[in-house]
C-alpha cells in the first residue's frame, strides 16, 4: 500500500508511519520520544517516514499519557486594572515568555483580584489542568500559595509572604535595594528623608522599610515614624502618600518611592506644591521601569532584574514538574533565590 503524505488535507497517522517505514508502531513512537533502544538504521528510517508524510506528533495525546497538560499558569492576584498599569507584569511575563519560547509547553494568564475569581480558580486548579503554575505578587493573607500545596501542584512565586515562606520562591533583594537607595540620598547631602512604602502585607515592602530604617541608624540619623507613609504601588498611591507627608513635614528633602509608579505621583503633588525637583526635593523610585528613564527629570530608581526573575521562576517550575517525587518528599528542598538590585543614578537625585 502506498501512502499519501497529507496532500488531502488528513493528519498522518502513527500507523501510517510505520507502515511507510516498515516497523510496528511502538516503534516508531520510541523514536519520536527519543527512546535510546532503537538502532540507528531504524531510527534514520522512521525519520524519513515522519518527514516525507508530514507526520506531526499529537501532543495532546502524549501528554495525556504522561498524566500532563503541558500547559503553565501564570496567576496575578490583583485587578486587571493594575496589571496593565504597571511595567513589573510585563517585564515578569517577558522574561516567562523567553524561558518557556525553548519548550513546547502553552503558558495562560489568569487574574484573580477578586473572592469569585478566586473560586473559580481553585476549581480550574483543583481539575489539574495546568502542569505548574507562577504566583505573581502575592500577599501575607492570600489564600493561594495554600491551595497550591494542597492541591500538590508544582508552583513558585514571585517573594515570599514571609521569612517562613514554604513555597519555592524568587525575589530581589528588597531590603539591599532600600539600603541602597537611603545610603544614596544621604551621600548626596539630603538630611530628612521620607519614605512612600508599597503595599505592606507584601514581604519585599516590608524589606525595603526594614532597609530604609536601617540605612538612617548605621548612618546616626533618628528614624522618625512620621516620615514614613503608607503606600500601595500605585501612581494614586503615591500622590496621596505625598499629600500626607508635605502636610506633616513641610521641610523634607527626599523621598523614596516604593516604585517608579508612585514615584511619578509623588512628584506630581512635589511640583504643585512648588517644590522643584532635585533643588528642593530629591527623589529616588524602585524597579528602573521605563517609567523611571522618561519621568522628567529622569528618575533615580533601584533596578531590579524582573525580566531575570521571570526566567529564573519559569526554571525553577520545570524542575519541580519534572520531578515526580511525592510533595510531602520535596517540601524541605524549597529553594528562596534572591537576585542583586542596583541603584541607577539620575538627575531626580
Amino acid at each position: 500500500m502506498v501512502v499519501s503524505g497529507g496532500r488531502s488535507g488528513r493528519r498522518p497517522t502513527l500507523e501510517e508511519v510505520a507502515a511507510r517505514a516498515g516497523v510496528g508502531r511502538g516503534t516508531v513512537s520510541r523514536v519520536i520520544n527519543g527512546s535510546p533502544r532503537v538502532s540507528d538504521a531504524t531510527r534514520a528510517a522512521v525519520e524519513a517516514a515522519v518527514a516525507e508524510l508530514g507526520y506531526v506528533p499529537n501532543t495532546a495525546a502524549r501528554a495525556l499519557a504522561a498524566n500532563r497538560t503541558d500547559a503553565i499558569a501564570v496567576v496575578v492576584p490583583e485587578p486587571e486594572t493594575r496589571f496593565f498599569a504597571e511595567p513589573y507584569f510585563s517585564d515578569i511575563l517577558r522574561g516567562v515568555g523567553a524561558e518557556l519560547s525553548d519548550t513546547e509547553m502553552q503558558l495562560l494568564l489568569i487574574f484573580a483580584g477578586s473572592d469569585r475569581e478566586r473560586q473559580r480558580l481553585a476549581q480550574y486548579l483543583a481539575a489539574h489542568r495546568v502542569d505548574g503554575v507562577l504566583l505573581v505578587s502575592v500577599h501575607a493573607d492570600d489564600p493561594l500559595p495554600d491551595l497550591l500545596a494542597q492541591l500538590e501542584i508544582p508552583a513558585v512565586i514571585s517573594g515570599p509572604r514571609s521569612a517562613a515562606e514554604t513555597l519555592t520562591s524568587v525575589d530581589s533583594d528588597n531590603y539591599g535595594g532600600g539600603r541602597s537607595a537611603v545610603e544614596h540620598l544621604l551621600a548626596h547631602g539630603r538630611r530628612t528623608i521620607a519614605h512612600i512604602t508599597g503595599r505592606l502585607d507584601v514581604y519585599g515592602a516590608q524589606q525595603r522599610v526594614a532597609g530604609y530604617r536601617d540605612a538612617l541608624s548605621e548612618a546616626g540619623r533618628p528614624v522618625d515614624e512620621q516620615l514614613i507613609e503608607a503606600g500601595d504601588f500605585t501612581e494614586e498611591g503615591g500622590r496621596r502618600a505625598m499629600t500626607r507627608l508635605l502636610e506633616r513635614s513641610p521641610d523634607l528633602d527626599a523621598v523614596f518611592a516604593g516604585s517608579d509608579v508612585t514615584a511619578a505621583g509623588a512628584r506630581q503633588v512635589l511640583r504643585e506644591a512648588g517644590r522643584r525637583i532635585p533643588d528642593d526635593v530629591a527623589l529616588v523610585g524602585y524597579d528602573d521601569s521605563v517609567i523611571a528613564r522618561h519621568m522628567d527629570p529622569p528618575l533615580t530608581s533601584v533596578r531590579q532584574p524582573i525580566e531575570g526573575m521571570g526566567r529564573a521562576m519559569l526554571g525553577l517550575l520545570l524542575e519541580e514538574i519534572a520531578d515526580r517525587r511525592p510533595t510531602a518528599s520535596r517540601r524541605l528542598e524549597r529553594r528562596h533565590v534572591v537576585l542583586p538590585t542596583e541603584l541607577v543614578g539620575r538627575e531626580s537625585s
